[in-house]
Parts: C-alpha cells; sequence; structure tokens
C-alpha cells in the first residue's frame, strides 16, 4: 500500500464530518461510505482519488451486457465480466493487508475480502440495474441476485462463482455447525456492512498493536454510525489509554461507566477501576 498512514488531522476531520453526514442520509450510499474509510486509512487518496473510483464503477457497469434475463444471467455476468475478465478475486493472503479492507484499494489491485469484494460487485451490478444485494453469511459475504424462489447467490472472492444450495451450506456449516438458515439470506442494510467492514480494520489492527492509529479511526468512525454497539465506547478509551492519553481514556471510561452501571454495577466497577489506574498513570 502507498501510503498505509491517514491524513492530516484537518483532512481527517472534513472526512468523518461527511462519513456521519452521509451515514445519517435518508439512503446511505455504500460506495461513497467505503471510499471514505479509505481515505481515511490512506493519505493519499485526496478528492480527485475519490471520483476517479466512482468513475472506474461506473465504467465496469457499462461494460456488462444491457440488463441480462433474470438473476442468474445477471450472476453469470458480473462472473465473466469481474471475475474472469479482469480477474478480480481474494486468495487467503488477502486477509492479512489493511488494503483487502479498503474499496479504492481493490479496484487498483483486483484483490480483497469477501466482503469487499462483494462491495464493488454489488456496486457496478446496482449501477447496471441488476436485482444484487449484499448477503452476510457468517463468516463469509456473498451476493444476491433477485429474491425468494428465484434468489441466485455468487461468491465474489471466489471470482463470482454462481453457487448451489450445497455450496453455501458448505460455507456456512464451519462456522455454525449447520447449513444456511433462511434468515441468513435476507438483503444486509448498507450500514450493517459498513460497520462490518470497520470491523475486519479493528480485527486487523487488533494483531498489530503497532498500528493503533488504525484501530483507534476504526473505532472512531464505527461511532458515527447510527447505530452501534455501546462497548466500541470502552474499547476506544482502552485505546486512548494504551496510546498514553491517559485523561481522555479515564474520561471516556467514566462515562462507559455510568452507561453500564444501569445494567451491571460490577463491571461498572471495574471500568472505573480501569479509569483510576489510568489517572495514576500521569504520577
Amino acid at each position: 500500500m502507498r501510503s498505509p498512514y491517514p491524513p492530516s488531522p484537518e483532512r481527517s476531520a472534513e472526512l468523518r464530518r461527511r462519513f456521519a453526514e452521509e451515514a445519517r442520509s435518508e439512503r446511505p450510499d455504500l460506495s461513497t461510505l467505503c471510499l471514505l474509510v479509505g481515505a481515511q486509512a490512506d493519505g493519499e487518496l485526496d478528492e480527485a482519488g475519490l471520483d476517479a473510483a466512482q468513475i472506474e464503477l461506473d465504467r465496469l457497469a457499462g461494460l456488462l451486457p444491457y440488463r441480462p434475463t433474470g438473476p442468474r444471467a445477471w450472476a453469470v455476468a458480473l462472473r465473466e465480466l469481474l471475475g474472469e475478465r479482469l480477474g478480480f478475486h481474494g486468495t487467503p493472503g488477502d486477509y492479512q493487508r489493511l488494503e483487502s479492507s479498503l474499496l479504492h484499494e481493490v479496484l487498483r489491485r483486483r484483490r480483497g475480502l469477501p466482503i469487499l469484494l462483494s462491495v464493488m460487485w454489488m456496486e457496478v451490478a446496482r449501477r447496471a440495474g441488476a436485482p444484487v444485494y449484499g448477503v452476510a453469511l457468517p463468516g463469509h459475504f456473498v451476493v444476491g441476485f433477485g429474491s425468494d424462489e428465484g434468489r441466485v447467490l455468487a461468491d465474489p472472492f471466489d471470482g463470482g462463482r454462481v453457487l448451489t444450495g450445497a455450496d453455501a451450506d458448505v460455507l456456512v456449516v464451519g462456522v455454525t455447525g449447520a447449513g444456511v438458515d433462511p434468515s441468513m439470506l435476507r438483503p444486509a442494510d448498507p450500514l450493517d456492512v459498513v460497520l462490518r467492514i470497520l470491523n475486519n480494520v479493528r480485527a486487523w489492527a487488533a494483531a498489530r498493536p503497532e498500528r493503533s492509529d488504525v484501530a483507534l479511526w476504526a473505532v472512531e468512525l464505527s461511532l458515527l454510525l447510527p447505530s452501534h454497539p455501546a462497548r466500541l465506547r470502552y474499547e476506544r478509551a482502552q485505546l486512548l489509554v494504551r496510546r498514553g492519553e491517559f485523561l481522555g481514556g479515564a474520561s471516556e471510561l467514566e462515562a462507559y461507566a455510568e452507561v453500564v452501571e444501569a445494567v451491571d454495577e460490577a463491571a461498572a466497577e471495574r471500568v472505573r477501576g480501569e479509569a483510576l489506574a489510568a489517572r495514576a498513570m500521569l504520577n
């Protein structure tokens, strides 16, 4: 990756403002949100780069045949274009790279995590008029075309392979111990997709303590989403303490303890103890 470090504080503040505004809009745009995540990660992704990524999605959509007939035809058209002709797919090594969670880098490298490749598949297909949506299977994200009895699933990580029912069961059984439940096939909400992407970024950073900067911006973007786990506030407080921002971290811990106290007094006391320990580090 050309620049694995975040942009300037001023640029970062503007990106976060736009991210929060888009996330709270009536119809949040998935590609815009994903590209803003990428700009927060990559200080070299400027406005021209953001525009270029959107233009590339438009260009790819223009390469699809005009309105294939039916969900399966759409899935096959996407596979032939993106997976076979252009070589978009994933590999095990992509799980070790931050770029695999950044849409602009996925467009450039033609590699990525299942969820980012699925986002790209969806955004290209949507622009071409396909009945497409994300499907958040446990442990593996895929795309769906059509609905109910006519639904067709495809796996962009595997080059867009069209999945049979047995294929989908194999993807899920290793995680849940059982096959696909119909509830798993509901279209994924765009904001849930973004939160899942940010969770992947946090997991990448958690395995690399020296990149607590990445963990922090991923948590802070997650907190800007209208709906997010309350525990992210606790995670942010811990990151602040780990980064030496003891007063800020202690204040965040105390605020989180106030929230937790209503449901778990013992947990609130433990968090207050962490806040005291953080303040003591200043002595």
